[in-house]
C-alpha cells in the first residue's frame, strides 16, 4: 500500500508539470516586451570616403624595339650584349644593349628619335640631343641650339668613345677642293681645272641607337632580350617619370570626387602605404574593358581618376593593383556626432534627437551638419542640451534584449 501511494503521488506531480492554466498559456505565448536601443553621443572627425581600386603606373612607358638596329654590313640583327637587368634603375647616357655590334643608349628628352641626325640637320630634335649630351658633359661648342655643326659632331664622337664605341658614319656629298696648278708649259691643253671633288665621311646619330625618356627616375620594367637572340620585337621595356595611380569611380560617386582631395593608397600585396591627391577626374565615362573588374561593374559607367602620390612610390609598386580611399568630405575637426538613425524630424519642422537616461526621456532640438560613415554632425539648439556620452535612442528591439550599443 505504501509503495502504491508513492507511485500515484509521483504521477500526480508529473501531470501537474505539463498542465497549464489558460492564463499561464497566454502569458507564455505573449511576445516579449520591446526594449529601447541607444547609442552614445561621440565627438569625432567625420570623413565621407569613396573606396575604389587603382593601378600604379609610370607617367611614361617605352618599349625598345630591335627594328633597324645593328651594323650596316651585319648579316643578321643579333643581340650581342644586354647591359641592364629587370628592375634596375637607369642613369642618363647608360648603355641598354648592343645589337650586331651597335649600341643603344638612353638619354633624356621629350621627343622620340624619328630620324638620323647628322651635320646640317636642324630642328628641335637636334636641340634635344645637344641638351642631353651637354648635361652629361659633352657640349656642342659654338653650334647654335638646334643646328648640328662641327661642335655637335665632336660631342657625339666623345660620347661614343667614352662608352668604347665608334660613332656611325656615312659618306657625305662631294666637296670641291682647289687643285694645284700644273707648271707653266707642261699642260697639253690650255684648260686646267681649278677644283676637284672629294667625298668626305661624317658622323651621324642613327635614330635606332638613342632611346629618349621624358623624365627621371627611370628604370627597367622588363628585359626580353638575351644574347644570341634575333633582335626582333620589343627587347627592353622602360618605365620613366614619377609613378602615378590610375583608378576609376562609379557614376554615383563621380559627383563626390574632385581634384585636390586627399587619397590613401594601400597595397595588400607589398603592405606599402602612401598618401596622394586627386589630380583629375574624367568628364566622360571610360570605354568598356573586357576584364574582371569591368565585369563586376557591368551596366554602370565608370570615370577615370588620376591620383598623384604626395611622395615617390617604391618602384616595386609599378603595375600593382592598390586600394584607394578618397576623402570626399571632412568636418576638419572633431564634432558632436550621433548615428543617423537617432535623428528625426517632427511635424513642427524641428530636427531632434531623444536622450534617454534610465527610464526618462527628453527631446533635444539640434541642427545637423555633414553626414559620413553612418553618423550625422549635430549641434544642440541649447548650449548644454547635448554632451558626449549621452545616450540617444536609435531604435527598438522587439526581441526584448537589453538596450544599448
Amino acid at each position: 500500500m505504501v509503495v502504491g501511494s508513492v507511485v500515484l503521488t509521483g504521477a500526480g506531480v508529473a501531470a501537474a508539470s505539463f498542465i497549464k492554466s489558460p492564463a499561464q498559456a497566454a502569458a507564455d505565448t505573449r511576445p516579449p516586451p520591446t526594449s529601447v536601443l541607444t547609442a552614445a553621443v561621440q565627438k569625432k572627425v567625420l570623413s565621407e570616403t569613396v573606396i575604389t581600386r587603382g593601378k600604379v603606373a609610370a607617367s611614361q612607358q617605352i618599349d625598345v624595339s630591335g627594328e633597324g638596329m645593328g651594323e650596316k654590313d651585319a648579316g643578321r640583327s643579333i643581340v650581342t650584349k644586354v647591359a641592364v637587368k629587370t628592375g634596375s634603375p637607369l642613369r642618363m647616357g647608360q648603355l641598354l644593349l648592343e645589337v650586331s655590334g651597335r649600341p643603344v643608349f638612353v638619354l633624356k628628352g621629350e621627343v622620340p628619335a624619328y630620324r638620323d641626325l647628322k651635320p646640317g640637320s636642324t630642328g628641335e630634335d637636334v636641340a634635344q640631343l645637344q641638351k642631353a649630351l651637354g648635361e652629361l658633359g659633352y657640349t656642342s661648342g659654338s653650334d647654335p641650339a638646334g643646328a648640328f655643326g662641327s661642335g655637335t659632331e665632336r660631342a657625339v664622337e666623345l660620347f661614343y668613345q667614352a662608352h668604347e664605341f665608334t660613332p656611325a658614319t656615312e659618306q657625305g656629298d662631294p666637296v670641291a677642293t682647289p687643285k694645284e696648278s700644273a707648271p707653266t708649259g707642261e699642260t697639253e691643253t690650255g684648260d686646267v681645272p681649278d677644283e676637284t671633288s672629294t667625298a668626305q665621311s661624317h658622323t651621324i646619330v642613327p635614330m635606332s641607337e638613342i632611346t629618349y625618356v621624358r623624365a627621371e627616375p627611370a628604370y627597367v620594367e622588363q628585359v626580353s632580350a638575351h644574347v644570341g637572340d634575333e633582335a626582333s620585337g620589343d627587347l627592353v621595356s622602360i618605365l620613366a617619370g614619377d609613378l602615378i595611380v590610375n583608378g576609376s569611380v562609379s557614376a554615383d560617386a563621380k559627383g563626390l570626387v574632385k581634384p585636390g582631395q586627399k587619397v590613401s593608397i594601400a597595397s595588400e600585396v607589398t603592405g606599402d602605404r602612401a598618401t596622394g591627391t586627386v589630380e583629375s577626374v574624367a568628364a566622360k565615362p571610360s570605354e568598356p574593358q573586357k576584364d574582371a573588374e569591368s565585369a563586376a561593374q557591368s551596366g554602370s559607367d565608370t570615370y577615370a581618376v588620376k591620383i598623384k602620390p604626395s611622395g615617390g612610390l617604391p618602384a616595386a609598386l609599378a603595375g600593382e593593383d592598390v586600394r584607394l580611399t578618397i576623402t570626399a568630405a571632412s568636418s576638419g575637426k572633431a564634432v558632436l556626432a550621433v548615428p543617423a538613425s537617432a535623428v528625426s524630424a517632427g511635424e513642427d519642422g524641428q530636427t531632434t534627437v531623444t536622450v534617454r537616461r534610465g527610464e526618462q526621456e527628453r527631446r533635444v532640438v539640434v541642427d545637423t551638419g555633414m553626414t559620413a560613415d553612418g553618423y550625422v554632425q549635430v549641434t544642440p539648439a541649447e548650449r548644454d542640451g547635448l554632451a558626449v556620452g549621452d545616450r540617444v535612442i536609435v531604435g527598438v528591439d522587439a526581441s526584448g534584449s537589453t538596450g544599448g550599443s
